[in-house]
């Protein structure tokens, strides 16, 4: 069964489909893209998908190239990109060609860049695997690399001319790495879509596939990419709307590169920058406290950290702030929750309520 979501752009719109992988290479072909197809991936994932994603590809008269980059956001680097580029100068991608991405969010965020720079740009298909790519980087066009000193400060908006999501590939997906996607699913419940946040509360269990019934998995599929696609068709490059997808991720972004992307998985920095800016709300007035312990009980449940890492300076995270991209005239823009499935960008954070927050968690 395929359902197909569309985001519609000014310049290229493209489809969402939640289908089987074995679909990758005929549909692609009915997209009219060059013959060349360099697929990324990392070892994992390729051991598990990639012979399966070539043999469709090729069979639908594609000419494939395939590469390996280490697993893991340490590697989210430009030296794997030059990889990349030297790959593809040595299979002599064109213009027409294609990337396709065949991973979690890191591969996704690569190859992106690596798509949206080679030659100035060439198609890029995108075919997550993890669940947090499904809901959220494979979809939107956000491609980029990590800069020692900050996350993803490098990068362009490069959209993919078609994303390829099948659930199947959930299974093979470690524990941990589901739980970092469900807190993306969270957060679009949070900012967008309350009927989403009420079926996440009425499961039971949220920590592991296997407890999750396949009814409510397709439901966040198909619930967190139709979010992803209501905000990106209405603001494409992050002029104002698209912001809000940043819940969590501003004090997220700041405990991951403090812990040198070793300590947290993505997800896992994304549910403690929730908690935080849930009760940041709370306490300037704007989210009400029950609601805010509604969300940490969803986060809890599904099995994702709720505090700060041990050791983690309070007056490092309010530095790393400022490194964050969403600093306008050096002040930090929140995305703080007015309601459950409502929230509002704003500057009138203080310092003094960040540290009141954190030094609580």
């Amino acid at each position: 069964m395929t359902s197909v979501i569309t985001i519609n752009l000014p310049q290229q719109s493209y489809e969402i489909a939640i289908a089987n992988l074995d679909q990758l290479g005929q549909s692609m072909a009915s997209l009219k893209l060059g013959k060349k197809v360099l697929l990324v991936s990392n070892p994992t994932i390729f051991k598990h998908f990639g012979e399966r994603a070539v043999n469709s590809l090729v069979s639908a008269g594609f000419q494939v190239a395939s590469y390996c980059l280490p697993a893991g956001e340490r590697y989210k680097t430009l030296n794997s990109i030059q990889k990349l580029y030297d790959v593809a100068l040595e299979n002599r991608l064109e213009r027409s060609s294609t990337m396709v991405a065949l991973g979690g969010g890191v591969i996704g965020d690569m190859t992106g860049f690596a798509a949206a720079t080679w030659l100035r740009g060439i198609n890029v298909v995108q075919v997550p695997t993890t669940l947090l790519g499904m809901v959220d980087s494979a979809i939107g066009g956000k491609t980029g690399v990590n800069h020692p000193h900050g996350k993803n400060l490098i990068g362009a908006f490069h959209q993919p001319r078609w994303v390829l999501i099948d659930p199947e590939c959930l299974k093979t997906l470690p524990v941990r790495e589901f739980r970092a996607g469900m807190a993306e699913v969270i957060k679009y419940g949070v900012i967008w879509d309350a009927e989403l946040f009420d079926q996440l509360e009425q499961s039971k269990h949220l920590n592991q596939l296997r407890y999750v019934k396949p009814e409510l998995i397709n439901s966040i599929l198909l619930r967190s990419c139709q979010a992803k696609a209501d905000v990106v068709g209405k603001d494409e490059k992050e002029g104002g709307l698209r912001a809000i997808l940043n819940y969590g991720h501003t004090i997220g972004h700041a405990v991951e590169s403090l812990t040198n992307y070793r300590l947290l998985k993505h997800g896992e920095a994304v549910g403690i920058g929730m908690v935080a800016a849930g009760q940041i709300a709370v306490n300037m007035g704007l989210w009400q406290q029950a609601d805010a312990e509604r969300q940490n009980a969803l986060i809890q449940k599904a099995g994702l950290p709720t505090k700060l890492p041990d050791g983690l300076d309070i007056e490092a995270i309010v530095a790393a702030l400022q490194l964050d991209k969403k600093v306008k005239d050096g002040t930090v823009r929140f995305v703080l929750p007015t309601q459950i499935g409502v929230v509002t960008v704003t500057d009138e954070v203080t310092s003094e309520t960040i540290r009141q927050v954190l030094s609580q968690m």
